[in-house]
Order: C-alpha cells, then structure tokens, then sequence
C-alpha cells in the first residue's frame, strides 16, 4: 500500500504512528553501537536524517520506551535478536543545539540557559527519586527555574548524566544534535571566541572523564577543528563525509529512490531524478539522495532544488562574494558545469574561513555543495554535486547581480548629481562587503595593481553611462592621462574628471592627503583641457583615494553641483556583470536540454 509522504516530521515515533512513508535506516542502531566507540561525531549536509536518526536512536534505547518494540516491528533491527532485549532499558539525554543562533555571547548563555532548564523540565521525575542527594535536587531546581550560573549550565549535561546513573543504576547514553550550530552562528556574530570556550567546557565535561557516560553520539554539518573544541578528547571517533563508516545511514541510497518511485509510478522518471538529486558522496559511496528533496519531489511531482530552498545562504554568498578573485573565477568555472582542482581539509578553521581557498572549497564539500571527481596528485577535483546544487546557485547568483544592478544605478545617479555624501556612503558599503585584501593588495609596493582595481571597478559601477554619456579612460589630454574622463553626449550637461589613489605610507599619513594628491594631479596636468576646448562649461574634479577596504572621496572645491534634474537618469544598457550571467545562463540551459 502506497503511504502519504509527509514533510519535516523528526520523531520516530510519530512517523511509525502516522503510517507515513519511512526509508528504514535502523541498521544504523547496530552499526553504531557495535563500534564500540565511546563517543562518536558525526558529520552530514542539512536535511540528511541527523535529528531524525538521534531521536530513532533515542526511541529504541531510551527507558522511557520500555517495552515499546513494536515501534520497530518490519524493520531491519526487529530482526536482532541480541538488540531486542537492548529497547527500552538505558537512560538517555537527547540535546539540540539547532535553535542556538543568538548574535551576541550573553545572548547565547540565556539561550543555553533555557535549553538546559527545558532539558531538565523532560526529566524532572528525577526530583522525587529517593536515590538523589537533597543538594542535588536543589541545584536540579535551580537549573529547572533558570537560576543556575553559567558554570552549572556548562556542567549540566554531566550532572545529569550522574543523577539518571544514580536513578537507574545504568550508565547514560548522551545524544546531541546540531552541535556546530552555536559556533557558526557565534563565527557570523564575532563572538567566536567566547562561545567556543563555552561549547569546550560543556562538551569536556560531558565526554571526558564522565564515570556516568555509557556511549556518546554528536552530529552536526561540520567537523570543527580538534584544537577548537575537542582539545583533549582523546574518546571521540569522527565521521565525516569521506569517511566510509555509516556511508549509507544518511540520506537515500539509489536502490532506495529507485523502489520509492517505482511504488509512487514515478519509476519513469528515475533518469531526470538522478540527474537532478543524485551525486552526494559519503566514503565510498558516490551514489547518495537528499532526502529533503526526494520527498518533495514524490510529494509535488515537479523537479525544483528543494534543498537549498529550506534555509539562508547568507554564508555562501560572503564566501563567494568578499572572496579572492580566484575564489569567484573558480566558482564561475563550477558553476558552468566545469571542475577545479584544490586541497581538501575536513577539519573546519572558522578563522581562515573567509579568504583561504583550501578552507572554503573544504567548507563547501562538508555542506554538500561540491563532491569529489577523482583525488589528484596536487588535490582534489572537485565538481557542484548536481544539477539541483547549480540551479539553486545560478538562481542565487541572478539575485546577487541583481541587488547590485539597483545598486549600481544609485551610484550614477548620486555621481550626476553631485551628491559626494551619498558616493562616499555608496563606496564605503560596497568596498567593506565585496573588497578583499587578495583583490586589492595591501601594501605600497602593489599600489599600481591596486590602482588597476579600483580603476576597473568604478569603470564598472558607471557602464551604464555609455547611453547618455563618452566614457573615456587613461586618454591623453593637457599634460598627462587622466584615469576616467565623463563627457555628455547632448554637450550641455556637467562634465566628470576621475582620479584615482591608493594610500602611500611614504607620501601620506592620512586617506584626506591621497584624495588631496589626486586633485591635484587634475589641476596640476589640466585635465579639463579638452573637455573645455569642446564647450562644456563645468568640469567636476573627483579624487577617489583607497587603502584596502577604506575609501575617500573628494571633490574640487571650486566645483558645484551639477543639475539636480540628473535624479531622473534611466538605466539602458545592462552592466558587463549581467552578461556574465548570461553566459553561465546558457551553460545551465545546455547542461539541463542535454538530458
């Protein structure tokens, strides 16, 4: 009988309950507990089953469902029989940090301050057990009414443990979900390095040396490094995307989508399916399905990239955008259907995160974007992981074009008005978000390729002048070559002069001495002169000075403003950036028609 597909259920019980459609994954039981690891980390892309399998996990072992292994009745661990007498008789502490994505530290504590009393609430039975101490059932209440300090809270998970071990006479199993989430939301916010001393105590003191711990299971999106959080934890065993232990426990293997469409008469389809869903690399094993996805699409029976559609891609686009130009030149090549070759390490350095090519390539295949081609004899080629990944990228890149085509025009606008307080304002947002030291050098002795830059993005910004007005760059005119000349076609309108300087510590000590510099080369060299000798009346002189990421404008003082009416300027052409996308647009359409 074919079941109802049902979305974002986490509850293993509910999904036995409901009757709903469940790929079994209770093999995983087995496979982890026979490893015998004490604490082992798992790491999987978003919507891969974690918290599903936590609670699966939780639900068989868990004492609260003692007697409850009809829950597992036609499934694979029903079959063991040395697990059947193992249901229902541990202790168990089940802890999501998913919902801990606060933007400063003290914000945080009270977050993980109420997580932990919500914890304790789920077990206060243990407050009128005769087997704890009346201090312990004090500091559980001071727990429970969010009065504890920082320190108990940190502590909490381990004290815990020792009152459930004191309750049943067991040692405790320890589950916890999401455990990155609060160091990458505290990376975003810059309070990593508060939160991370935080995460280490609370985590050292439930997995080292905790007499009360049986087995420890932790998973999350990314293996932070060792040194971070793991410091001296010398029991824990990490999985990550490479390793091939539990390669099939996450996500849906082909068989598995192949026997779901069949019993959904979507069977047809499992060509476009592959393409489109197929390509996620656990170990060994090339051949693994989102599940996200692939239930969208048996439930909606319309292909669209479902996986990247369920949460922000705020990170990756910094990544990609305040990256270096190889970082964008790669990400181009990716993004057209093509490979690039980079080193690989699973060992996530937040720190170098932004800039650091190995590191954010390392990122991008822990989250599920790229999959490793082949291992090569200087690193990995590595590929978007399908076309679902590369279609939501390219609808992510339209939109990033597109804000800054709106920005763009504001820019004109504002240069043709005059209005050096909106430029400066305009520049100081968009060199502080899409400049970085890799593009612009940050040092006198590469000035003259830092010049080329910021020549060549202002060229950028005022493409859209070709419409109405000359645009004109490093012509000779007076006694020198100015750097970008403005020339209105209708002959009447103001005419713009563009000078530009990087910061020389040996020339200058302040950005106000550069601007200042690049005037007075203008006035210096004339060159108004050959916009005068055409008719135009005012000339506007602006002296653009840079240093990395800092921007300053200035404008000739015996200049005014040009006519207010500019505010009416209408953009024509698109922007050289636009095309570009027009490109990768076309790579995508032929990589989808050759299906």
């Amino acid at each position: 009988m074919k079941k109802t597909v049902a979305l974002g259920i986490t509850a293993f019980e509910d999904i036995i309950g409901r009757n709903v459609f469940y790929v079994d994954k209770t093999r995983f039981i087995k496979y982890w507990y026979d490893s015998a690891d004490q604490v082992t980390l798992i790491t999987r892309p978003r919507r891969f089953g974690k918290t599903l399998t936590l609670n699966m996990v939780e639900t068989f072992f868990s004492v609260r469902y003692q007697n409850r292994m009809d829950l597992f009745d036609g499934l694979f661990i029903a079959g063991e029989e040395r697990f059947q007498a193992m249901q229902g008789t541990f202790p168990v502490i089940n802890l999501s940090l998913a919902n801990v994505k606060q933007r400063s530290y003290d914000d945080m504590c009270y977050a993980m301050r109420r997580l932990v009393a919500d914890l304790f609430g789920r077990h206060s039975y243990l407050l009128q057990s005769d087997r704890l101490t009346e201090a312990e059932k004090e500091d559980f209440s001071k727990i429970i009414w969010k009065k504890a300090p920082d320190q108990d809270c940190m502590d909490a998970i381990r004290f815990l443990s020792q009152c459930m071990y004191e309750h049943f006479g067991k040692k405790v199993l320890i589950l916890i979900d999401e455990y990155d989430t609060p160091m990458l939301e505290a990376y975003t916010a810059n309070y990593w390095d508060t939160a991370i001393e935080y995460i280490r105590r609370m985590f050292h003191a439930a997995f080292k040396d905790n007499l009360y711990l049986e087995r420890g299971l932790l998973t999350g999106i990314t293996r932070i490094t060792q040194e971070s959080i793991f410091s001296d934890l010398n029991n824990i065993s990490v999985v990550t995307t490479t390793t091939e232990q539990f390669e099939d426990s996450f996500g849906f293997t082909e068989e598995e989508v192949f026997s779901a469409l069949e019993n959904y008469g979507l069977s047809d389809n499992m060509d476009k399916v592959r393409y489109w869903y197929d390509g996620f690399q656990f170990g060994k094993d090339s051949g693994i399905y989102n599940p996200w996805s692939i239930l969208n699409y048996l439930k909606a029976r319309k292909f669209s990239p479902y996986w990247m559609n369920t949460s922000g891609n705020a990170l990756v686009g910094n990544l990609v955008r305040e990256g270096s130009l190889k970082i964008k030149d790669d990400f181009e090549i990716l993004l057209k259907g093509g490979t690039i070759v980079t080193e690989i390490d699973e060992s996530i350095t937040y720190a170098e995160l932004r800039g650091d090519s190995k590191t954010i390539w390392s990122w991008f295949l822990t989250t599920g974007y790229v999959k490793i081609v082949q291992e090569r004899e200087n690193g990995y080629e590595i590929a978007l992981t399908n076309f679902e990944v590369r279609e939501a990228f390219y609808k992510l890149v339209k939109k990033w074009f597109a804000e800054s085509y709106d920005e763009y025009t504001e820019f004109i606008r504002m240069l043709l008005a005059g209005n050096l307080e909106g430029m400066q304002r305009y520049m100081e947002k968009v060199t502080s978000r899409t400049f970085s030291f890799f593009d612009v050098g940050s040092g006198s002795s590469e000035s003259d390729v830092a010049e080329q830059f910021y020549h060549g993005f202002t060229l950028g910004l005022i493409a859209d002048l070709d419409r109405t007005h000359i645009l004109t760059s490093n012509r000779e005119s007076g006694f020198g070559r100015y750097d970008v000349c403005i020339e209105p076609r209708d002959g009447k309108s103001d005419g713009i002069i563009i000078e530009f300087k990087v910061f020389d510590p040996k020339k200058e000590t302040t950005l106000e001495e550069t601007a200042k510099r690049a005037l007075e080369q203008i006035e210096a060299k004339r060159y108004e002169t050959d916009l005068k000798a055409r008719g135009l009346k005012t000339v506007c002189k602006y002296g653009f000075a840079f240093r990395g990421k800092e921007v300053l404008i200035q404008k000739a003082e015996d200049e005014q403003s040009v006519r207010e009416d500019a505010n009416s300027f209408r953009v024509g052409n698109p922007l050289p950036n636009v095309e570009k996308v027009k490109t990768i647009e076309d790579a995508r359409r032929e990589m989808y028609d050759s299906r």
